[in-house]
């Protein structure tokens, strides 16, 4: 391979595979974590992965330079100003708490940017071999296969819905519940995973009040691709953007329109994060 060849999906799930093979589940459950400064988790594993990734990309496209989780603020705003060729968006372990304490809801989520969009993305889910990718305007896929949104209903109490409820304002989450809601409700603490599984329909609503780039980068893309209805807003904001940027969104998605359409509504926008 020389660095005029693009970024392809297999050698990209190739390079994550080894990566979490190699520096990831070696350490699963048997590290201490740090708290970073804005409450977040980092451990060894978490840096391990991002030397190991920024190299191992390095020599396979040396024009194209990583935004990594476990990078200054200051650092990740040059980079993203910057795209140039493009720019590779890294969160090493997303999912970090699970990790450390051994729960299995974890993953490496990779990403690139280019002329400020998601241009293809991967998160790899090293504990079930599950692979999910997509380029943009390709479909997505789970391991080759191709993956689709799935909903027993067109009804908010026919569906699964994956919440975050530590992110939301605490008066906005009583009016969440009711028998016009959901069905039920789980969180798995993996961002990047939990956009996947709406693609792949393992569930079918989402709501998760403050992501950042390297959370909804892959994944929400993937999510899209597959065709799910997703979307993200500032706080405070009603209106959907699309922009590329290092602040924290409020994420909303669902197996399809008329799903999202009954679920913005039933959560209420605007919706300020904590």
């Amino acid at each position: 391979m020389t660095n005029l060849d693009p970024p392809d999906i297999e050698t990209l799930s190739l390079l994550l595979r080894q990566v979490a093979r190699e520096e990831l589940m070696p350490r699963f459950g048997q590290l201490p974590a740090s708290e970073k400064a804005d409450g977040s988790l980092v451990t060894e594993a978490d840096l391990a992965v991002q030397r190991r990734l920024v190299s191992l990309l390095a020599a396979h496209w040396p024009d194209i330079p990583l935004l990594g989780e476990e990078m200054s603020a200051a650092e990740q705003q040059r980079l993203l100003s910057d795209q140039g060729a493009g720019l590779w968006c890294l969160d090493p372990i997303d999912g970090t708490s699970n990790f450390a304490c051994g729960f299995p809801g974890f993953c490496i989520s990779l990403a690139l940017l280019r002329a400020g969009r998601v241009e293809l993305g991967l998160v790899l889910d090293p504990v079930r071999d599950e692979c999910f990718s997509a380029v943009r305007g390709q479909g997505a896929t789970m391991n080759g296969q191709p993956i689709r949104p799935y909903s027993p209903g067109q009804q908010l109490s026919d569906c699964l819905a994956m919440v975050d409820f530590k992110r939301l304002p605490k008066d906005r989450v009583a009016g969440l519940f009711g028998a016009d809601s959901f069905r039920s409700q789980r969180n798995l603490g993996a961002v990047a995973l939990e956009w996947c599984w709406l693609g792949a329909g393992r569930f079918q609503l989402y709501l998760h009040g403050g992501q950042g780039l390297w959370d909804h980068a892959a994944g929400r893309l993937i999510a899209t691709e597959a065709g799910a209805a997703t979307r993200l807003y500032a706080p405070g904001s009603a209106q959907p953007e699309s922009a590329i940027t290092l602040a924290k969104r409020v994420a909303l998605g669902a197996a399809n329109e008329t799903l999202l359409n009954q679920w913005q509504t039933r959560i209420g926008f605007p919706l300020s994060a904590r």
